[in-house]
């Protein structure tokens, strides 16, 4: 070995070590049980309310795209980001707080709540039979969180160029966009969300025309006029408890429930991404690249090394 090799890896351990980055295994000496307690937690709620495995993976989207990775949404607040519209039917919190309570326990204020949820998203792909995925680890837990800043969220309107753009402010880009929103294969939507589009979408009173004739019944029946806007709707119809790419079958047979899943297959620059991930060669590559987007997603703005805080309880800032 060189002696520059060596100097490299001899620096490259030091400053990994110091908590300048994100590493897989950041806790394997400091908290060793971490990633054990976190998926336990997951699993138990899961085992009894399968809700809540997309509603830690939403969560952690959430929180990602608000400030970074940094659990800024998790403070309780009447001003915070947990409080804001977008993140108002999000479901969850209260098992990144068990998490956290028990790591305390045994190693206090060691590991961030913004880790555990990361750890806790992919554990929640893995438990709706997923893929799973080494989570880097590290980060650091934010300083701030504001309702005002989670207007930014991608929207259930939005359309293609508009998503493209956002994600673009956090050095994700379209592949990572196809491949990140086919996380709802898994969970359900709100009628309230997305029941604009089943009549009076149109000029002349007509629903969204990307809508499946067949889908669209099915969603007035779900979603009747003067009904409850807040019954849920798979956004992956038949599969919506499989993390699979059924999604994106969904979304070629105009059977997407928000328009800004559907748009991906009507727009030209999105299409072709989503065609990719069909069929059984289609789930491989779905699966491997959302791998990779995940794990890019979750080093968005990173807050490491002196960096914010560890707190003591996710739910409320240190003093």
């Amino acid at each position: 070995m060189s002696i520059f090799l060596l100097f490299l890896l001899i620096t490259t351990s030091c400053t990994l070590a110091s908590g300048q980055g994100t590493r897989v295994g950041f806790y394997s000496k400091s908290c060793p049980r971490a990633e054990y307690i976190v998926s336990a937690a997951v699993r138990s709620a899961v085992q009894s309310n399968p809700t809540i495995a997309p509603g830690i993976l939403r969560m952690h989207f959430h929180d990602c795209f608000v400030n970074g990775c940094d659990a800024s949404l998790l403070i309780n607040g009447a001003n915070t980001e947990k409080a804001a519209l977008p993140n108002s039917l999000l479901r969850g919190f209260e098992v990144i707080d068990d998490a956290k309570k028990k790591i305390e326990a045994i190693c206090p204020g060691v590991v961030s709540c913004a880790d555990i949820l990361a750890l806790a998203a992919r554990d929640s792909v893995v438990l709706t039979k997923g893929i799973s995925w080494s989570v880097p680890t590290g980060r650091r837990d934010g300083l701030v969180s504001l309702a005002s800043q989670a207007s930014i969220l991608p929207g259930p309107r939005d359309s293609v160029t508009a998503q493209k753009n956002l994600f673009r402010t956090k050095g994700l880009n379209t592949q990572d966009l196809v491949t990140l929103v086919g996380g709802h294969t898994i969970g359900t939507a709100a009628c309230v969300v997305f029941s604009y589009r089943l009549q009076n979408f149109t000029s002349n009173g007509g629903p969204d025309p990307s809508i499946n004739p067949t889908f669209l019944a099915q969603l007035r029946r779900l979603c009747p006029p003067g009904g409850n806007v807040f019954n849920r709707v798979a956004l992956d119809d038949g599969s919506e408890r499989r993390f699979d790419n059924s999604f994106f079958n969904n979304l070629r047979a105009g059977k997407g429930v928000l328009e800004s899943d559907q748009v991906l297959w009507g727009d030209a620059s999105t299409r072709g991404i989503v065609q990719s991930f069909l069929g059984t060669k289609g789930s491989a590559r779905f699966n491997a690249q959302f791998r990779r987007s995940m794990v890019k997603m979750s080093n968005i703005q990173l807050k490491t090394g002196k960096a914010g805080e560890i707190r003591r309880v996710c739910t409320a800032f240190n003093k």
